[in-house]
């Protein structure tokens, strides 16, 4: 497919604006479909089973968690240009996110345009494919300008607690997601941000405390908290999300590690 035949098709789902994704910026948001991940606890189910990227096979698309009832709008590249182009002199950055956006050939290219029309862009990364992610970044053309990678649990976790596509079964998650870390890192600490979503069971002190062991001391530590609604594994629907304080506390405990740990 020619970058012209990808940049017309219809991809992901765009948020028009937005204040709160990319720090210091008023910014577009672009949803791409699909994702190698099936976090258990993920709440978009529609995006990240509602297409397939090149990399992923029909047959690896099997939530169980309960579809939204609203119709979800799907736009193409070409339209999110359009709106950029439309809305310069109020939007200066453009957040492509997903599901997962390194699997998608689009990706590049819609950073090439947007940043040659003079926009900042930022990349969301489940930090799984550090080669894509590293050619995105040695090419001033695609280079984002703030990267943020979602970390889940503990590194040694991701082989029994997040499932995969098929054809990520036999990947060595924990080594790719430091190879992204590293990477990601040299874009300076004030460019990146780690996010992690606060889930029982998936996250307590002590995969805390794994996760901390492969981040920079001055990493940007991101926390949310988890929403038990809609849930791709419909468990996770029942499971309580944490108290206030319990927030609290695992929030201090990262901060006592990484300092730049906080609950958004």
């Amino acid at each position: 497919m020619t970058p012209d035949e990808l940049l017309t098709k219809s991809q992901g789902v765009l948020v028009k604006t937005t204040l709160v994704d990319f720090p210091r910026h008023v910014a577009s948001t672009y949803f791409l479909k699909g994702c190698n991940l099936r976090c258990p606890y993920c709440y978009n189910v529609d995006l990240v089973t509602g297409g397939q990227s090149p990399d992923l096979k029909k047959d690896d698309f099997k939530a169980g968690g309960q579809s939204s009832n609203t119709e979800i709008q799907y736009t193409t590249p070409v339209q999110v240009l359009e709106h950029l182009y439309k809305r310069q002199n109020v939007i200066n950055g453009l957040v492509i996110s997903g599901g997962e956006p390194l699997l998608n050939p689009v990706t590049p290219i819609l950073i090439a345009r947007a940043k040659s029309m003079g926009f900042k862009i930022k990349l969301d990364t489940n930090g799984t494919l550090p080669m894509m992610l590293e050619s995105l970044i040695k090419n001033p053309e695609t280079k984002p300008d703030f990267i943020a990678m979602d970390l889940k649990t503990s590194p040694d976790r991701y082989k029994t607690d997040i499932p995969v596509t098929q054809n990520f079964q036999n990947a060595d998650i924990p080594e790719l997601l430091k190879s992204s870390i590293d990477i990601i890192k040299t874009l300076g600490p004030s460019n990146y941000e780690i996010r992690t979503v606060l889930v029982p069971n998936l996250v307590t002190k002590t995969d805390i405390e794994k996760m901390a062991a492969i981040l920079p001391h001055d990493a940007s530590w991101q926390f949310a908290p988890f929403r038990n609604e809609n849930c791709l594994d419909p468990h996770y629907n029942e499971i309580p999300p944490y108290l206030d304080r319990e927030l609290k506390e695992l929030v201090e405990f990262a901060e006592k590690i990484i300092p730049g740990s906080v609950l958004r």
